[in-house]
């Protein structure tokens, strides 16, 4: 499948981009800007800055993990530019794939819609669990399984009933992680600049720990380098704009500016967060076994930090399943509506929901759980790498679809003029962005907690291609033969 051509790509943009009621999917444009950013911020923040960046700074040291985050800040601004260029050219639900299949081929489409579907149903299951665990601290006696019912059960009504009460319940969902995460960026700096009134015993001042008995990188700079992929999955759901594209009222004023909004709020919140940590508590006491956010607050002597932080990080871990619910069915939608996934999965509600993806995407992550309570916590890490490297593999897709896009629109003789928004520093913001994506996956090979991620990732993606050729691209090419 091909590009339009020039006129006709900017007809259907502009037809797409006045829309207010109903898209041509059938799917409703109700999200505003705002809804865009805090869908956004609500899929990135979560136990990957919560939880996994204990192990970004283990492993990478203090100033290696500012570094580390630095990188993936970057990369997502790559990224993001990228996407915005596409979303506003084609705002359909469920766009990743829809860009590659355009501009790669459908194969590639193929293979990235169901490797972003599979992650984040599997990844479901985790957010499930390490919700119900973290309620056993107030409720001891009730069974985790219970907890993750309650939990799905409440994600999928929120998810069912509009794609506005969705937005508006991940908007509130977020705003509370938020919060919880400029708390630490105020109260962490000052306490770090030596006003920390309730702290017990002696505090670190700024830059004290950065300086490690191993050094500045305690494990090399090799640290660093492994540690990027963990770091790009921490910044993982940035990209949901694109996924929420195609609800989005006026998508062409809409996406750019939460664009640019998320990608600031991201530097300034990730990157923050991780330099206050890394300064407050030594590289070697940190670990995925306790949220650093509740160390720090625990440092800095505030009553019931502990009780609070656990609440915060529960809903993390529901807005993060959330978003990603809300991704998983729109994934199916879009696969059903380009003919690759069973039709059913295209039916829609009075209100334009696609309710038989959603229920088997709540279903793959109530069968995911099941796995994630019976493995031995290590297996956490491993969860985060294939992740990690599906994030990594639709991200990759996103910006050679951008490349391949911006020259063949202007080989057609396009003009970028006519361009609603378009990507600076073209082609180095697509490149780069490719060979830093490459370079992490390439990292983790050396990584034998994250290594299980290309051992599993590989073939996956590989499969999704052999799936792709004998169950459609036989009959296409077949086609193109009788045709002949």
């Amino acid at each position: 499948m091909g590009l339009s051509s020039p006129t006709e790509a900017e007809a259907s943009a502009t037809e797409a981009q006045s829309q207010t009621g109903a898209s041509q999917t059938g799917l409703r444009r109700s999200m505003e800007a705002r809804h865009l950013v805090m869908i956004a911020m609500g899929g990135v923040i979560g136990s990957g800055l919560f939880v996994s960046s204990g192990y970004t700074i283990s492993t990478a040291g203090p100033l290696g993990a500012v570094i580390a985050f630095l990188i993936g800040a970057v990369v997502v601004y790559l990224v993001m530019a990228c996407l915005g260029e596409l979303a506003v050219a084609f705002p359909v639900s469920g766009a990743f794939h829809i860009y590659a299949a355009r501009t790669i081929g459908p194969a590639t489409g193929f293979a990235t819609a169901w490797l972003y579907w599979l992650c984040w149903a599997v990844a479901l299951g985790s957010e499930f669990t390490a919700a119900g665990l973290l309620m056993q601290r107030w409720f001891p006696g009730v069974d985790v399984w219970i907890w993750c019912f309650v939990f799905a059960t409440v994600l999928f009504t929120l998810n069912a009933i509009s794609s506005r009460v969705f937005g508006e319940s991940e908007f509130w969902f977020a705003l509370i992680k938020v919060a919880a995460v400029v708390g630490l960026i105020i109260l962490g700096g000052a306490a770090l600049a030596g006003f920390h009134p309730l702290a017990a015993g002696e505090y670190p001042s700024f830059g004290e720990n950065f300086s490690t008995p191993d050094g500045l990188f305690p494990n090399g700079f090799t640290g660093v380098f492994v540690t990027c992929l963990a770091v790009f999955y921490a910044f993982s759901g940035s990209e949901l704009i694109g996924v929420a594209a195609g609800e989005t009222a006026n998508p062409g004023a809409n996406i750019p500016k939460a664009m640019r909004t998320t990608v600031i709020r991201l530097m300034i919140f990730f990157v923050g967060a991780i330099v206050v940590i890394a300064a407050t508590i030594p590289y070697e006491q940190v670990s995925v076994d306790e949220s650093p956010f509740v160390t720090v607050f625990s440092m800095l002597g505030i009553p019931y930090a502990a009780d609070i932080m656990n609440f915060v990080i529960i809903t993390a871990l529901l807005s993060a399943g959330n978003c990603g619910l809300f991704s998983c069915a729109r994934m199916l939608f879009s696969l059903a509506d380009e003919g690759h996934a069973p039709k059913a999965f295209r039916k829609l509600t009075k209100r334009g929901i696609p309710m038989v993806a959603l229920c088997v995407s709540t279903l793959g992550g109530l069968a995911s759980l099941i796995s994630s309570v019976v493995a031995p916590a290590t297996v956490y890490l491993v969860l985060v790498s294939v992740a990690g490297f599906a994030t990594v593999g639709v991200w990759m897709s996103i910006v050679a679809s951008h490349f391949i896009y911006r020259r063949t629109f202007i080989k057609n003789g396009g003009d970028l003029s006519t361009l609603p928004y378009r990507a600076p520093l073209f082609p180095l913001v697509p490149i780069l962005a490719f060979a830093l994506c490459l370079v992490s996956l390439i990292g983790i090979a050396f990584d034998p907690n994250q290594v299980a991620a290309l051992l599993f990732g590989v073939p996956f993606v590989g499969a999704c291609y052999a799936i792709f050729y004998f169950k459609y691209g036989r009959r296409r090419s077949l086609k193109k033969t009788v045709d002949a």
